[in-house]
């Protein structure tokens, strides 16, 4: 595919067509790992927490044999959804008729059905998806064939794995909202290196300024790409002080430390990290022009027992607050020129790497897909011109 120079942006269709979405629900998200949580949000047997992806509720659990599932939560009776929210629990009672499914989806018990023909609780359980682990993070798959999703993240790994985001500490529950845009602005937004010395021009970001942005290339096959910005000095954060003022990640080389990292899983998964804080972004599509996202922060092992963690995470989330809401009011706004008359495809600053990285990403999928469509309609249009 083309370099930077010669790329042009998605059409905006691609943003706010009702039916490029439905289009798009089948190339990515019933095939590609989505990212779900975190394994801290599921410390003990019995706990649990649900989500949404394209619609569908999901609920994941830790069962009795310390494993991660991931099921439907949607009761094979009447549809009733057997979980919300988050908890513990010995097992999933739908609280309309009371079945009762244990924490691997199985029906156990189903008041009342010994009169219904041949029904056999037995040959009823919870859809189950395929769960992979990442760095901490839960990934789930709707498609039972899918590879694996490590193997092909290696590149990411290598690049990140000093920030030791398996045993870092997590903040729960993150924060969650819900926003007026399609998945990929947010998406494109959290990764975009050219607006940092425009957007967010001041103290509170000059240290992470754009021309200090670039792009290792991403292979054919990954399942990921980066974003390194360099910084004015060592330890930056996004803080009055502008210097890391929690414990930074004891494993970083001092390369590692004169730059923030920007590392992307799409189609839901950003990680913005530095010195001394990684935050993550995971992103879940609720319609063409609408999404949600949940917002987590990970810090260095035993950070938050350090004296004045609560205050000194208060100045770097007061920070990150005010970057975030320019972000946001910058996606609002691109929606709406995007369902213009007058948006085009628009060209890239060199600044834009991770844009055509992702673009890279995307194409071949969309691509597929609509292969895969096109072969499944030409039956059809071969039957109906015999029988004209």
């Amino acid at each position: 595919m083309g370099s930077v120079e010669t790329a042009e942006t998605l059409p905006p269709a691609c943003y706010t067509d009702p039916d490029f979405y439905a289009f798009e629900k089948e190339a990515l998200f019933n095939h590609e790992w989505l990212c779900v949580g975190r394994v801290e949000w599921v410390k003990e047997p019995g706990d649990y927490f649900t989500t949404r992806i394209i619609g569908e509720p999901i609920v994941v659990t830790r069962n009795r044999d310390n494993e991660i599932k991931a099921m439907s939560a949607v009761c094979q009776h009447r549809a009733m959804l057997v979980a919300e929210g988050r908890g513990n629990t010995r097992g999933f009672v739908c609280p309309y008729h009371h079945w009762v499914y244990s924490l691997n989806g199985d029906l156990v018990n189903a008041p009342a059905m010994e009169r219904t023909c041949d029904f056999d609780k037995k040959t009823v359980k919870l859809p189950t998806f395929k769960v992979e682990i990442w760095l901490g993070f839960i990934f789930i798959n709707f498609d039972v064939e899918a590879a694996p999703l490590a193997p092909r993240l290696s590149a990411v790994e290598a690049a990140i794995e000093r920030y030791d985001l398996s045993t870092a500490d997590g903040l729960t529950p993150p924060m969650t909202g819900q926003f007026a845009w399609n998945w990929k602005v947010m998406f494109e937004n959290n990764n975009d290196g050219y607006h940092a010395s425009k957007l967010h021009r001041g103290p509170l970001h000059d240290f992470i300024p754009s021309e200090l942005c670039s792009f290792p290339e991403a292979g054919e096959g990954d399942a990921g790409f980066l974003r390194y910005n360099g910084t004015l000095h060592a330890d930056a954060s996004f803080n009055p002080t502008q210097k890391a003022v929690l414990p930074v990640f004891p494993h970083l080389t001092e390369e590692d430390r004169n730059r923030a990292t920007f590392a992307n899983i799409p189609p839901t998964l950003s990680l913005v990290m530095t010195s001394d804080m990684v935050i993550y972004l995971i992103l879940r599509p609720t319609g063409p022009e609408t999404m949600e996202q949940d917002t987590g922060v990970l810090v260095a092992p035993g950070a938050t027992e350090t004296s004045g963690f609560e205050e000194r995470l208060e100045m770097i989330m007061t920070s990150a607050a005010k970057i975030i809401a320019q972000d946001m009011h910058v996606d609002e706004l691109v929606q709406q020129g995007l369902r213009s008359r007058f948006a085009i495809r628009g060209r890239y600053s060199w600044q834009e790497g991770a844009q055509v990285q992702f673009n890279r990403w995307l194409t071949p999928r969309y691509q597929k897909a609509w292969a895969a469509l096109k072969s499944a309609d030409a039956p059809v249009a071969a039957n109906e011109g015999a029988a004209a």
